[in-house]
C-alpha cells in the first residue's frame, strides 16, 4: 500500500482515524493541529509517528509543510477529511504527480460558479446566477431578478456567509458586513443566485470515474441557510424505495456526477437540490466529500456504510465495502440537530420516551450559550429509525416536542 499524506483538522478523540484505516503507523503522514491531538498524544505516537503539527491550519504555510513532508516520506497518495482541504489536497496531488482528484476536478466541486456553469452547459437546471466581483455586479443581478436573491461565498460550506436579500435593508446589512466578514469582499470570492422555491433534498453516496456507484436521497425539513438564520432545528429523513422522488433524485445525482470532471479514485459526494411545484429538480450544489451533520451516520444505519469513513479509506487506497446500488434501505432513518439557545443550558432530566430515538446531548449542563454559531452546531442531536418515512417523521415530531418542553435556557 502506498504511503499517504492525510490532511485532517478533526480531533482524534472524535474521529478515530486509527480505527478507520487499514494501517497507519508505517503508511500515513498526518498533517494536523496541536488542538486536534490534545489528549490523544498516545494515539499520535503509536499510529502517526510520521506527522506534522501546525498552529494555523488554514495558513498558506501549512501547504508548504505538507509538501515538505510528502517529499520527505515519498508519499504516493494525498487524502483529506473535510471540504476545506479538498482544493489544497488536489493541488498537492498535481505537484507530486500522484493519482486522485486533481485541481480542475476539485475546483468544479468547490467553486459554485464553475460548478453551475458546467451543469448548465450539460443541460441541467440550476438557479439563475452570476459571479459577484464587486458591488455593481450584485446591483446588476438584483435588477434582473423579480424575487429574493441569495449571496454566498463561491467556495463556502454549511451555508456559512450566506445572505438572503429580500429588500434594500438586507442589501445594506450584507454590505455592512464587509469589515467583519471571514470571506473577503474581493473578486473571485462571491456569487449571487436567484431564490428557488421548493422542497429541499440531499443525495449522498459514493462515486468513481464520473459514475455513481450507490446513493440515496433524503428530504430536509428546511434550507440550511434558513436553519442558521432562524436558529431552528435542522433535520432530514431518507425517502422510501417506493417514493416517486427517489428514482428522480438518484437519476439527478447520476447526471450531475457525469457532468463534472471525474476522479479515478472513489470519493464520497453530497448533492443538494430542490423539487419545485412542477416536480422538476433544480441543482443547488454538490461536494466531493461526505455530508455533514448526521448524514453519514444515517446512511450507515440504512445501508451499512459510513460515507465519511468509506470516502477516506478509498482515498487512502483501501477497497470499498459497497460497490453496487442497494434496492432500498435496511431501515428508514432520519436525524435532527437541536441548536443551542441563549443562556445556561439545562437538558431534560429524564431519558427520551420516544421509541427508535438515539439521542446524544453534546453540551454539559450549565454551559452558557449564545445561540447557533454554524450549521452543525448543536446542543443535542439524534438518529431516529422506523419502518416507514412517515413513522420517522412522526417520531421526529414527538422528539422535538419533548425536547422543547423539557429543555431550559435560563
Amino acid at each position: 500500500m502506498p504511503k499517504v499524506l492525510l490532511y485532517s483538522r478533526q480531533p482524534l478523540a472524535k474521529r478515530p482515524l486509527q480505527d478507520w484505516l487499514d494501517s497507519t503507523a508505517d503508511t500515513v503522514v498526518l498533517v494536523t493541529t496541536h488542538k486536534a491531538v490534545a489528549g490523544s498524544e498516545d494515539v499520535l505516537a503509536e499510529h502517526f509517528p510520521e506527522h506534522r503539527l501546525v498552529d494555523d491550519y488554514y495558513a498558506w504555510s501549512t501547504e508548504l509543510v505538507a509538501e515538505e513532508a510528502a517529499r520527505t516520506y515519498g508519499v504516493g497518495l494525498v487524502a483529506s477529511t473535510s471540504e476545506d482541504d479538498v482544493l489544497r489536497a488536489a493541488r498537492l496531488r498535481d505537484r507530486l504527480g500522484v493519482p486522485g482528484q486533481d485541481t480542475a476536478g476539485a475546483t468544479a466541486y468547490r467553486d459554485k460558479v464553475v460548478m453551475k456553469r458546467l451543469l448548465r452547459n450539460a443541460g441541467l437546471r440550476v438557479p439563475s446566477f452570476a459571479a459577484v466581483d464587486g458591488p455593481l455586479d450584485l446591483l446588476g443581478f438584483l435588477d434582473t431578478e423579480d424575487g429574493p436573491v441569495v449571496v454566498k461565498p463561491r467556495t463556502g460550506a454549511g451555508a456559512e456567509g450566506v445572505s438572503i436579500l429580500r429588500g434594500p435593508a438586507d442589501l445594506d446589512a450584507f454590505l455592512a458586513r464587509q469589515s467583519t466578514s471571514e470571506v473577503p469582499f474581493l473578486p473571485g470570492q462571491w456569487m449571487a443566485e436567484g431564490f428557488v422555491h421548493g422542497d429541499f433534498f440531499h443525495v449522498d453516496g459514493i462515486m468513481r470515474g464520473g459514475r455513481v456507484l450507490h446513493c440515496w436521497p433524503s428530504q430536509y425539513n428546511s434550507g440550511v441557510a434558513e436553519h442558521l438564520q432562524g436558529q431552528t432545528q435542522l433535520s432530514s429523513v431518507l425517502l422510501g424505495a417506493d417514493d416517486d422522488r427517489t428514482p428522480l433524485l438518484r437519476g439527478l445525482a447520476h447526471e450531475v456526477v457525469a457532468a463534472l470532471p471525474p476522479a479515478a479514485q472513489p470519493l464520497a459526494f453530497h448533492l443538494e437540490a430542490w423539487l419545485g411545484a412542477d416536480g422538476s429538480p433544480v441543482v443547488c450544489e454538490i461536494a466531493s466529500r461526505a455530508g455533514g451533520a448526521l448524514i453519514a451516520e444515517a446512511y450507515e444505519r440504512s445501508f451499512g456504510v459510513h460515507l465519511a469513513k468509506e470516502g477516506l479509506r478509498a482515498q487512502c487506497g483501501s477497497a470499498l465495502t459497497l460497490t453496487d446500488q442497494p434496492a432500498g434501505p435496511e431501515s428508514l432513518t432520519g436525524w435532527v440537530l437541536f441548536p443551542p439557545g441563549h443562556g445556561r443550558f439545562a437538558p431534560p432530566a429524564e431519558p427520551c420516551p420516544v421509541p427508535g430515538v438515539d439521542l446524544t446531548v453534546r453540551l454539559e449542563p450549565g454551559t452558557e450559550c449564545t445561540g447557533l454559531e454554524y450549521a452543525t452546531h448543536s446542543a443535542a442531536d439524534a438518529l431516529v429509525t422506523a419502518d416507514t418515512p412517515q413513522e420517522v417523521r412522526k417520531r421526529l415530531a414527538l422528539l422535538t416536542e419533548w425536547w422543547h418542553l423539557h429543555t431550559n435556557w435560563d
